[in-house]
């Protein structure tokens, strides 16, 4: 009996291990330990836990405010939203639900005379400028039996995880965590993964062709180690074979292997050298690698395109059928971390809107601020403040320009419908509006435009200047 020795393909113990599990089979639970091995190990681990939170994050959230002065709010917030890293915490914490099933993120204070405040009570808000923040991404072996979640359906926590967090031990109080889940928690579906009757891994239901996935990456090595190999077909020697021939014959196989182009080797004419043929394994070995990359996707919920990076050769902006169906994937992505968004735009808000920022608020608007108290004022700026989600699909220019011409013409018929009808201070209210939606059209007007409203409003236009509109006469 023969034998074939894959010792030296150069795959990682880590992964070797999960190739010669004989646990792994269709079904097999995924374990925080495999998860951890997946995640680091795995070729598609990176594809399958952060591409997917990585094109959800490529291009930032566009923020509205629809109060005054709202270019200083937006740039105040968006100063202090890099300046706390809230992006990278959001990823890093969605890589980590994504790859166990659960995950949580804390964050404490330091106080100006170096004390912390104690992780089990709470923070006030308005002190959040004061203080100097730090925020620490937990995954479910920090947070082991504090996700556990409440399996009777009768009590008002079911499934639902502890209002307290507990890393190593040490609780957080419930408004500085937030436990979030890969999916929804199954009842009485514990998860080995998460420690927990939590979410799920994004590797469980695609844990069998992963491994096999390993396997094709053997057989990839195996094929290119033997695809250089020659096959020489020389002529037999005699029934007596001396050294000599032996000899004759090993010189002519060194001439081959060392010959090259510009060489010439003589060989019988009853003799020939032919590389190795591989035909038959072509087509089996493509086939099984896309089956299992098929596979790998319909478990995982990813798009296989997006795991192939296929779906990139023409870009998004193409808008094909590809390109959408992964947009719709990663706007469910974004969806999903909305939870996560949420929690650092309130603290963003407090740090950025401050005390000392409103004092020079006030004083650049004091006719809007000035009675107004700092409380009201940051109401006010929270319930104005909007952010969506900016498409990964892109518009080629000229169709951002028909838009835009589109929305230039109602807001043209708009004005001239009702400025001949309306007092001058709505009158100045309307074109200060028309300016502010003219200032967000930047592919048909390079620089903003800035009228003075209030001069708009005391401004008497002499008798016949706005002309009225006139019934068409009929023949």
């Amino acid at each position: 009996m023969s034998y074939i020795n894959i010792t030296s393909t150069q795959v990682g113990s880590q992964l070797m291990e999960i190739l010669e599990s004989g646990d792994i089979q269709p079904g097999s639970d995924a374990g925080y330990g495999l998860c951890k091995t997946l995640w680091e190990y795995h070729p598609l681990g990176g594809k399958l836990v952060e591409k997917p939170i990585m094109l959800a994050l490529s291009k930032p959230r566009v923020l509205t405010i629809d109060c005054q002065p709202k270019e200083m709010l937006i740039d105040a917030f968006r100063k202090e939203w890099e300046k706390i890293g809230a992006n990278n915490h959001i990823r890093d914490i969605s890589y980590i639900k994504r790859a166990y099933g659960a995950a949580a993120i804390v964050y404490g204070g330091k106080k100006s005379d170096g004390s912390y405040i104690p992780t089990n009570e709470t923070i006030d808000p308005w002190t959040l400028p004061d203080l100097e923040l730090y925020f620490n991404q937990l995954d479910p072996l920090n947070l082991a039996g504090s996700i556990v979640t409440n399996q009777n359906p009768n009590a008002p926590d079911f499934q639902k995880p502890l209002p307290y967090a507990t890393a190593s031990g040490q609780p957080y109080h419930p408004s500085r965590s937030v436990v979030v889940f890969n999916n929804t928690p199954i009842y009485l579906s514990y998860q080995s993964s998460a420690f927990g009757f939590t979410g799920r891994s994004v590797f469980l239901r695609a844990l069998y062709p992963l491994k096999s996935f390993i396997q094709s990456m053997i057989t990839d090595d195996l094929v290119t180690f033997k695809a250089g190999l020659l096959i020489a077909k020389q002529k037999p020697a005699g029934s007596i074979v001396n050294r000599a021939m032996q000899m004759a014959a090993g010189i002519k196989r060194t001439y081959l292997q060392e010959g090259g182009t510009g060489n010439v080797l003589s060989i019988d004419v009853e003799e020939a050298i032919e590389s190795i043929n591989m035909n038959n394994t072509d087509t089996a070995m493509t086939t099984a690698r896309n089956n299992i990359i098929a596979n790998i996707a319909a478990a995982a919920d990813v798009p296989a395109l997006l795991i192939k990076d296929e779906a990139f050769t023409n870009g998004f902006g193409e808008g094909t059928e590809d390109s959408k169906a992964i947009v719709q994937y990663i706007d469910g992505i974004r969806e999903d971390m909305h939870t996560l968004f949420v929690f650092f735009d309130k603290i963003v808000m407090h740090r950025a809107w401050n005390k000392e920022f409103y004092a020079s608020i006030q004083k650049e608007y004091p006719d809007v601020y000035k009675k107004k108290t700092y409380e009201q004022a940051f109401y006010e700026w929270k319930d104005a403040f909007k952010a969506e989600w900016e498409s990964l699909l892109e518009e080629p220019d000229s169709e951002k320009v028909k838009t835009e011409e589109i929305k230039l013409k109602g807001l043209t018929e708009i004005l001239r419908t009702i400025l001949p009808v309306i007092d001058p201070m709505n009158r100045a209210l309307a074109i200060q509006w028309a300016q502010d939606n003219l200032n967000e059209m930047p592919d048909m007007f390079q620089s903003t435009l800035q009228l003075d409203a209030e001069a708009i409003a005391d401004y008497e236009p002499p008798q016949g200047a706005i002309p009225e509109e006139k019934e068409p006469t009929s023949r």
